[in-house]
């Protein structure tokens, strides 16, 4: 082919296909971390809760029964007892417990007193 034909000669066009593909493995990619990132956010405030519950039950047991009963309590409720403290009040007896289940801890006080 001489200089003149080359000239006029029409390049070929660049094709575009295959460019939405990137976008598409991206956009899953980007969703996967965000379901990830919900799924761990939820885990904890479920956990929080649990433990809370479980502390609640351990230190409302803790009252008539004392550490056994937070201890069994809490256990029962999917929570380790960390911490159980009575204190005698004027009246009555005051609980003090601490659980933990998963990563989360949770403290919570009950009394005998009215």
């Amino acid at each position: 082919m001489d200089e003149a034909q080359q000239a006029g000669a029409v390049q070929p066009q660049r094709s575009d296909r295959g460019q939405a593909l990137g976008l598409v493995v991206m956009s899953i990619a980007l969703i996967g971390m965000f379901a990830v990132g919900i799924a761990s956010v939820a885990t904890r405030l479920t956990q929080r809760s649990k433990a809370q519950n479980a502390a609640d039950a351990a230190a409302l047991a803790g009252v008539m029964g004392g550490s056994t009963a937070a201890s069994t309590v809490a256990g029962r409720n999917g929570a380790t007892l960390v911490s159980f403290a009575d204190v005698q009040g004027g009246q009555g007896v005051v609980v003090t417990v601490e659980v933990v289940v998963g990563d989360e801890h949770a403290i919570a006080r009950a009394s005998s007193e009215p």
